[in-house]
């Protein structure tokens, strides 16, 4: 099944390039490119994208605001936004205005081709220090709340009764940030199997996305916050 999608920056020559990336992926789709975010219900409406990558920083209307007015008449559209920035104050801002997906423009070309196609089956996905940086900012959250009476501290438990040993460690590296190919190297295996385990993880945790995984992982306490 093919994948269109839709992309928005305002640099051409970035643009270029994640469109060469996206062209040798067969099932991947550009139908269209555009340089503003004022533009960019026009072109969804025009082409039907599945998936919509937008730049956060734009002249007229930025990515975020961009991605408000397109889920508010295409909430169907899935967004990436694509940005330099991995402040948890914006990620949080464009989680919260519809966007499906955060990636930083330092990621690699397999995080691009992963994250469109988690997003385009209903997932979310965001890079890996994106999420790294979250889960410090729940941790010191928590810190801050540890001494109020009505918050009871967690115990770090591993979930065996749920996963498996590998599993647990796998979960781990994921809430520590690590990418499918950072929990390979980190563990000496390949990334088929690193993203075998990732499903399994899914599946049994019944979450849809790895984002789900660590954020359940740390309420439940089975993961360690370093």
């Amino acid at each position: 099944m093919t994948t269109n999608i839709l992309l928005v920056d305002d640099h051409k020559l970035f643009r270029e390039g994640v469109k060469r990336i996206l062209e040798f992926e067969p099932s991947f789709n550009v139908v269209a490119e555009g340089d503003d975010g004022s533009n960019a219900v026009q072109l969804v409406e025009e082409f039907h994208p599945d998936v919509v990558l937008m730049d956060i920083n734009m002249p007229n209307l930025n990515g975020v605001q961009a991605t408000a007015e397109l889920i508010k008449h295409h909430p169907e559209v899935n967004v990436i936004i694509l940005s330099i920035h991995d402040d948890e104050n914006y990620v949080t801002h464009a989680l919260k205005t519809g966007a499906q997906g955060y990636l930083l423009k330092e990621m690699d070309s397999d995080a691009l081709i992963e994250a469109i196609k988690v997003v385009s089956e209903g997932g979310s996905y965001l890079h890996p220090k994106v999420t790294h940086n979250l889960v410090q900012e729940y941790r010191r959250l928590a810190e801050e709340n540890a001494n109020r009476p009505a918050e009871k501290s967690i115990e770090y438990r591993k979930p065996l009764h749920l996963l498996t040993r590998r599993e647990c460690e796998v979960l781990q590296l994921l809430a520590d940030g690590k990418s499918n190919r950072g929990v390979a190297e980190a563990l000496y295996i390949s990334e088929k199997t690193v993203k075998n385990h990732v499903s399994n993880i899914l599946q049994k945790m019944n979450v849809n996305d790895r984002t789900q995984a660590v954020v359940l992982a740390i309420r439940n306490g089975w993961v360690e916050v370093l």
